[in-house]
């Protein structure tokens, strides 16, 4: 049981760690693991820190249900210190990640024309924006024959509003990233 508090406790440093990185960094632009360690392809470290949490958490939990077989105990135990391992090998290894040649994703726009394609999300969040409100007012005075194409282009409308939103989002995740990396 002593073991299992030392790992509890060496996970829940290694979450505060790739808490930092993952503020400080951003999303990798490619999955930082394997896909047979780390279900998915995540490209920041939380995640992988919690999937490590969640194989402990299956672990302890099997075996204080007594369902847990040896089999299936060295294989959660393999996983589990393979997790860490690469979690602690990814968080030791940021002074060469920041040397590294950056993707030419990252570089495809200038900085200058980043900040052009940011403003004009701006300018097309607020114009969407007034539309959402136009629409709302509209459905609230239509007639009842009316209401349900009044509903639905308020619905396509605040779909729109969204993607924009997600990709001004996007934009000034790129352009923080940017500017942190010169």
């Amino acid at each position: 049981m002593r073991q299992l508090s030392q790992i509890e406790h060496t996970l829940e440093s290694l979450n505060k760690q790739a808490t930092q990185v993952d503020r400080t960094r951003g999303e990798h632009h490619q999955a930082l693991f394997d896909e047979r360690l780390f279900h998915g392809k995540a490209r920041l470290l939380v995640p992988c820190v919690e999937e490590a949490q969640a194989t402990l958490s299956s672990l302890t939990r099997e075996q204080q249900t007594e369902k847990l077989t040896r089999q299936h105990a060295e294989f959660l135990t393999q996983r589990l210190v393979a997790q860490i391992e690469a979690i602690q090998r990814e968080l030791s290894t940021l002074s060469i990640r920041k040397k590294e040649p950056k993707h030419r994703h990252y570089f495809r726009k200038s900085i200058h024309r980043l900040y052009q394609d940011l403003a004009q999300h701006q300018e097309w969040e607020r114009r969407l924006k007034e539309m959402v409100r136009a629409q709302e007012l509209a459905v609230s005075q239509a007639s009842f024959s009316q209401q349900a194409q009044a509903q639905q282009t308020l619905i396509k409308t605040e779909q729109r509003l969204k993607r924009c939103q997600d990709s001004k989002l996007k934009l000034e995740k790129q352009i923080t990233f940017r500017e942190k990396s010169k």
